[in-house]
Parts: C-alpha cells; structure tokens; sequence
C-alpha cells in the first residue's frame, strides 16, 4: 500500500475514536484542524482549511510562473478560525463561557 493511504487510514481511524465523549476526556480535547471537532472533538483552534489550500496554490502558481522555491518567502497563515462543538462541552458537562461563544467562528450544536 502507498504511504499516503497509510496516513489517511491513521488520520479516519483518530477522528473515529474522538468522537465519543469518553475518549475526549480519556484523550486532548483541543485540535488545530476542524475535522476533529465535527467528528465530536470540543474545541479546535487553527488556521482555516480554505487559507491554507489557497496559500498553497499561490506558492504552485509562482513555482510554475518560474521563481525558484529556496527563494519564495515563508508565509504565516493570517486567519484563524475558532470551533466549539457544544454537544461534546453537554456529554462533558462543561459551561462555555458566552464570550468565548461570541468570538467562535462556528459553533456546532
């Protein structure tokens, strides 16, 4: 089998066992990536899956245009996007503060 499959094997199998409260509490509750959170994950903090792929497409269209990758500057991602899933804070009995809900980019319910 390829090692791409290998990794996205791992990566369906984590976001399974995430999505039970009793493996959110026995595991960390906190991810960078939004997948983890829609599959009952609490809280996800990172920058959004949409920057980053449109970043990555800036980078291929200058590599094909003909710059040299050692000399394209290194970017930080600029927008982040905060993911609380409350069905899990229920099952854990957790309050989210209503400040924190406000700043939320979504909020699963």
């Amino acid at each position: 089998m390829p090692s791409w499959w290998y990794r996205i094997r791992c990566c369906t199998i984590r976001r399974r066992r995430c999505s039970s409260s009793r493996s959110v509490t026995a595991s960390r509750p906190f991810y960078e990536q939004r997948l983890f959170t829609d599959a009952g994950g609490l809280l996800s903090y990172g920058p959004g899956r949409l920057d980053r792929f449109q970043r990555a497409a800036a980078y291929v269209d200058r590599i094909l245009r003909g710059a040299k990758p050692a000399e394209l500057p290194l970017e930080r991602p600029t927008k982040f996007e905060l993911v609380i899933n409350l069905r899990t804070a229920k099952a854990l009995r957790l309050a989210i503060p209503h400040a924190v809900l406000l700043q939320a980019t979504d909020v699963i319910e």
